[in-house]
């Protein structure tokens, strides 16, 4: 049996640890070597394999994932079986995503009728508010169709018109990445990012390749290529750098800017560079403090998402505890964050965050992960690190509480 179904259909809690085990024995790798490779040491891998620790960074994930030669999807057994009707229709959705990015590019288009760009533009923008939401199964809802007629606007429209339907169609890519990346497929969701990129070179528009460079790097480095995600942040960066001026009306390049600084200190903490995470984040911060609280593209730029974003690097760095109990003391700490996605996100890594004080907060740690799967059912149920970090709660406890036993039930594993 392959190592990435052995557990795919399974509904007790993930087995990534026997993935993990099954693909290092199959390239010949002993626990020392493939540890080694992974930046860890022999005996943390070997309690990764038993269960008797959990994936609760993704950044392991995506060193183990590199050691072994093997995507981090080899690992997850992702995408998952929907265990609810909204996350049935959201998966499937993406074969119909597939085809509207591999049947059209921006030179060669299928010969079909294109509905009116306005109509198409208000599309887009409804279907990434639900992405901002997670609210995958709307926004992924025909979302190939939508695809494949921008493409056709974007190929044979001219002047105004070939502007809004390349900037429509970057917009429509943002979605596509995010239906994608949430639900476990990467290699599209990397496709999508990388064609959205495209659309926004071809505009010359430095906020809209910031913003579209920034998802690109997120769905790279969420399929393991960390050093081609890096690439793509700091060349990017490099052309906002000189433009990105947070004091216009229009913001929306300093925006970019700084969510490029973002992504970049998360992948820093991933890499263990400490004090590069650190200079990221400065700079992040200091270009939110300018810019107020903003949400072009529904990026959520500001303070409020710096804070959550420090958070998840916390959590990356293994410093998680300290950096949750700076968060919780802000009062309204999640306030600012208006897309369900967002706040949810920020519960998760409070729940992480917790959960990494070795047992003391795992009450804490229920609770948090508890209000993101309310908040953002769509995005947690199929997140495999939010399925570890349950697993390794419930092995924890001695009394299960109601929640935790909700959780189970709610994530397939009750």
């Amino acid at each position: 049996m392959d190592a990435t179904q052995d557990t795919r259909q399974d509904p007790t809690p993930l087995k990534i640890g026997r993935r993990v085990r099954t693909i290092r024995r199959r390239r010949g790798l002993s626990l020392e070597v493939a540890a080694g490779l992974a930046g860890i040491s022999a005996p943390y891998l070997s309690m990764l394999e038993n269960g008797r620790r959990r994936f609760q960074r993704r950044g392991l994930l995506e060193d183990i994932a590199h050691a072994l030669g093997c995507s981090v999807a080899d690992l997850t057994g992702q995408p998952y079986l929907p265990g609810d009707r909204a996350g049935a229709e959201a998966l499937a959705t993406l074969p119909g995503i597939s085809v509207g990015l591999f049947d059209a590019t921006l030179d060669d288009v299928p010969d079909v009728p294109a509905r009116p760009l306005h109509e198409l533009v208000a599309w887009a923008r409804a279907a990434n508010e639900h992405t901002a939401h997670s609210r995958y199964d709307a926004a992924g809802r025909d979302l190939g169709a939508l695809l494949t007629d921008l493409h056709v606007h974007a190929v044979t429209g001219t002047g105004a018109n070939r502007r809004t339907a390349l900037a429509t169609l970057a917009e429509a890519c943002l979605v596509a990445c995010g239906v994608a990346r949430s639900l476990g497929n990467q290699d599209l969701a990397v496709t999508a990012a990388a064609r959205g990129q495209e659309a926004a070179r071809r505009l010359e528009d430095p906020a809209l390749a910031g913003f579209t460079a920034m998802t690109s790097t997120g769905a790279l480095s969420r399929l393991g290529a960390r050093h081609r995600a890096e690439r793509v942040a700091r060349t990017a960066l490099e052309r906002l750098v000189d433009v990105a001026d947070p004091t216009t009306p229009n913001t929306a390049t300093a925006e970019a800017a700084g969510m490029l600084f973002l992504t970049s200190a998360q992948l820093a903490a991933k890499a263990g560079r400490a004090q590069d995470a650190a200079a990221h984040l400065t700079e992040a911060a200091d270009l939110a403090e300018r810019t107020g609280e903003r949400n072009t593209l529904w990026f959520s730029f500001g303070s409020a998402n710096v804070r959550a974003w420090a958070l998840s690097v916390a959590v990356e760095s293994g410093e998680g505890p300290a950096e949750a109990e700076r968060i919780e003391a802000t009062p309204g700490y999640d306030e600012a964050l208006i897309a369900a996605d967002r706040r949810a996100a920020l519960h998760f890594d409070l729940a992480r965050a917790h959960a990494q004080a070795g047992g003391s907060r795992d009450v804490a740690a229920v609770r948090h992960l508890d209000t993101a799967d309310r908040i953002a059912p769509q995005r947690i149920r199929h997140d495999p690190v939010a399925r570890e970090l349950l697993a390794e709660l419930d092995r924890r406890t001695r009394v299960q509480s109601w929640e935790l036993r909700s959780l189970k039930n709610r994530l397939g594993w009750g």
